[in-house]
């Protein structure tokens, strides 16, 4: 049987511990720093989560960039000389163009390796939602199914992930150019905070506004509870930035409400946290298909 590798990207948040589990390597984005490029690892290695975000609320712009052609070149080449065929799930295409540029180098790649494949699938999603689809295709991968048919059913099932998140503030959003349907949010109240999901093409879309951040928090577990399917079959995962204690907090009360065969609370790695904001809870599960479109 033909070996299948799959691969995600800096925007899955997926750590060490998940990836090693499920068999799962990443392709890695970048982060810029005053001119520096640093590639995005999802280990820490060139800085701790605390150092970004600390940086973050000092003022620090921090600038991401999408999956360069060389690292994916590398790494499909890597896999495509262990004679494996490649799942890459990565980051919604409304905002990166790394799916399209992943698509373009296995083009040329497989070229020079007949009877290989490579399958670059839009997730429609980003965080823990693209992390969660790129175990699901790790659990299709060991039941058998070929590298076509992994690639064909995560792509049907991507609007089946459920995103629901808060932000502090929309400004590191905004001025990364990574919000829709916002500008009813920027107003002189402060204490309203924005309700974010994942719209059905994969936009991160401010879909409503509440008075205070514990308002918004009940509201993600709120809208959460009505649309997750089997809960029992899946995990649920929270990722945060810099704010652990809230995150453990919204993890218990959903926990308590909801029968998720377990749960899942880490930090939004470098990619999703510079562009998020510190302050950020984001909830995810697999549920009601996503139909709302900015």
């Amino acid at each position: 049987m033909t070996k299948i590798q799959i691969l995600t990207d800096s925007c899955s948040d997926l750590n060490a511990e998940l990836r090693a589990k499920y068999g799962i390597d990443y392709v890695h984005m970048k982060t810029i720093v005053d001119g520096k490029e640093t590639p995005a690892s999802l280990d820490w290695e060139y800085y701790s989560p605390k150092e970004m975000y600390d940086a973050l609320r000092a003022g620090k712009r921090i600038t991401t960039a999408q999956v360069p052609n060389e690292e994916f070149e590398e790494v499909f080449t890597k896999y495509l000389k262990q004679d494996c065929d490649v799942v890459y799930v990565g980051c919604s295409l409304s905002l990166s163009g790394s799916v399209n540029a992943g698509k373009l180098v296995a083009e040329q790649l497989l070229a020079n390796f007949p009877g290989r494949e490579i399958y670059c699938v839009d997730s429609k999603c980003s965080c823990y939602g693209e992390g969660a689809l790129a175990i699901r295709a790790t659990e299709y991968r060991d039941a058998g199914m070929s590298a076509k048919e992994i690639a064909v059913k995560i792509a049907a099932e991507c609007n089946t992930m459920n995103q629901f998140a808060t932000v502090d503030s929309l400004e590191y959003l905004r001025k990364a150019g990574r919000v829709t349907g916002a500008a009813a949010f920027f107003g002189s109240i402060f204490s309203v905070k924005p309700i974010i999901i994942s719209d059905a093409v994969g936009n991160n879309y401010a879909i409503k506004k509440v008075k205070g951040r514990k308002n918004a928090l009940a509201e993600c577990i709120s809208m959460l509870k009505q649309i997750v399917k089997e809960p029992e079959k899946q995990i649920l995962y929270v990722g945060h930035a810099d704010c652990l204690d809230e995150a453990l907090a919204v993890k218990d009360q959903i926990m308590q409400e909801v029968p998720f065969k377990s749960a899942y609370v880490n930090w939004l790695g470098p990619i999703i946290g510079s562009t998020t904001g510190p302050g950020t809870i984001g909830i995810y599960c697999f549920g009601d298909e996503v139909t709302v479109q900015a």
